[in-house]
């Protein structure tokens, strides 16, 4: 090789590497994601056999379970998503306990699946809510599988789960979402390393709750903090959400103004 190949050569290797960080910088994934097809066609095959069979889901809380035992009392930046499903207590009212305790344990599942497949993970159920979170050694990248899991349930709710329901007379689900990033605590309650609970603690899922508590029904809402940490292309999807002092009192834990929140809808 003489020394000009030998200098492309070096180039070519220099420009890869300056590459793949720019690619990390901006929040880019390259894993690999499932067809969208494909994952519809998954999530009507299984909610078919539940209606049909009853519930037919394996746990899905168990990565997060042995995730969390392994970084008891440490300190983690996460992105933290709360999904809760819209309407819940009409479907209680209106449908059969068996039928509603398939549809609510479909969904939550289905929604769990999202986020698994996006990188994240569950962290529990609570009624008729999933709560998620999402850990990487770059938070641009937390923020986008984040993001990315988050149109996925709506998409699954939309054009897999709900034309289903709609053969069997039942109501349309619908989900609200809220996103947030920050600091948490990992924290176990009890000295057995193995079997007490474990759980996280930290503004972010505070505020992430109360994010999702003001979205509307196929609404993803973001804090700023996810907002300024996803890719450019996915922050042009995303509108300011303006409100006042009496709609929305959370403010920034850095500069002590507004927390601005973010919006996308396919409503």
């Amino acid at each position: 090789m003489d020394h000009n190949e030998a200098s492309d050569s070096k180039s070519t290797n220099v420009e890869q590497d300056a590459g793949g960080v720019v690619d990390m910088m901006l929040g880019k994934n390259d894993e690999k994601v499932i067809d969208s097809e494909t994952m519809i066609q998954e999530t009507q095959k299984r909610i078919w056999s539940s209606l049909k069979k009853g519930i037919e889901y394996d746990a899905t809380v168990d990565r997060s379970d042995a995730y969390l035992r392994k970084h008891v009392h440490e300190k983690q930046s996460m992105v933290v998503m709360y999904v809760d499903l819209v309407g819940s207590t009409d479907i209680t009212l209106t449908l059969p306990e068996k039928k509603v305790a398939i549809i609510f344990s479909s969904f939550a599942q289905e929604m769990a699946f999202a986020v698994n497949h996006h990188g994240g993970f569950v962290l529990k159920f609570v009624g008729d809510a999933v709560i998620g979170y999402f850990v990487h050694q770059s938070s641009l990248i937390a923020a986008d599988n984040a993001i990315g899991a988050a149109k996925s349930m709506i998409k699954i709710i939309e054009e897999g789960i709900n034309p289903i329901l709609n053969q069997y007379d039942y109501p349309d689900l619908f989900v609200k979402i809220g996103i947030d990033f920050g600091t948490n605590m990992i924290v176990r309650y009890g000295s057995d390393a193995e079997k007490s609970h474990v759980d996280l603690l930290g503004p972010a899922m505070n505020i992430a709750a109360k994010i999702q508590g003001k979205a509307k029904p196929q609404e993803i809402l973001i804090g700023e903090d996810v907002f300024n940490r996803i890719h450019p292309s996915l922050q042009k999807e995303f509108s300011k959400k303006t409100w006042g002092e009496d709609e929305w009192k959370y403010h920034s834990r850095e500069t002590g103004e507004l927390y601005p929140v973010y919006y996308h809808s396919t409503r």
